[in-house]
């Protein structure tokens, strides 16, 4: 949303007015990060994040319903607008790919129950987005998101990709309203 200013200066003076509620996700079938991020007047700010655990002797089919209902709860607890997660990413086991394909399948199936428009964004451009170069490592984002939302601990390594995420997503959407192209809807 963006609001003009009048007066002398408004031709030039636009103050962008971002309110906007994010539930992150980094889907997989074991351990889904998640994480709710909001941005309010460009403040930005953690309001949820971990990690969907599901146990190596669930059978695969179980786990991607407790995915989507840990994931429905949250939606229903925090109200997002929208929802973000990574593209499908480049895996060496098409049974592996299967997998992270059915995980993701589960968190875009909550939030279109819920109305919720879903986003993606590559590996890459949110590791660009988060530390500066689309090569960083897990402990470089970890960190980086800590610093970023100002954090008192550092996220494990899956919601600390969900931040990522969700902060990809603000800073994309922030960039669009400027007119530059942002985000693959779903």
């Amino acid at each position: 949303m963006q609001q003009k200013v009048s007066g002398l200066n408004a031709s030039c003076a636009i103050l962008r007015l971002t309110i906007m509620r994010v539930l992150a996700v980094d889907a997989s079938l074991r351990n889904t990060g998640v994480a709710i991020v909001d941005a309010n007047n460009g403040k930005l700010r953690s309001v949820y994040f971990g990690t969907i655990r599901n146990a190596s002797s669930l059978r695969s089919s179980s786990c991607l319903v407790a995915i989507r209902d840990r994931l429905l709860e949250l939606i229903r607890q925090h109200e997002p607008d929208c929802c973000a997660l990574e593209s499908v990413i480049y895996v060496q086991s098409y049974k592996t790919a299967i997998l992270l394909g059915a995980a993701r399948g589960a968190a875009i199936l909550a939030a279109a129950e819920n109305g919720l428009p879903v986003f993606e964004y590559s590996p890459k451009r949110i590791k660009q987005s988060t530390v500066g170069r689309g090569a960083a490592g897990k402990n470089q984002v970890a960190f980086m998101v800590r610093a970023l939302l100002g954090l008192t601990e550092t996220p494990d390594a899956d919601a600390a990709d969900a931040l990522a995420i969700g902060l990809t997503h603000l800073r994309s959407q922030e960039v669009a309203s400027l007119g530059v192209p942002g985000a693959t809807q779903i």
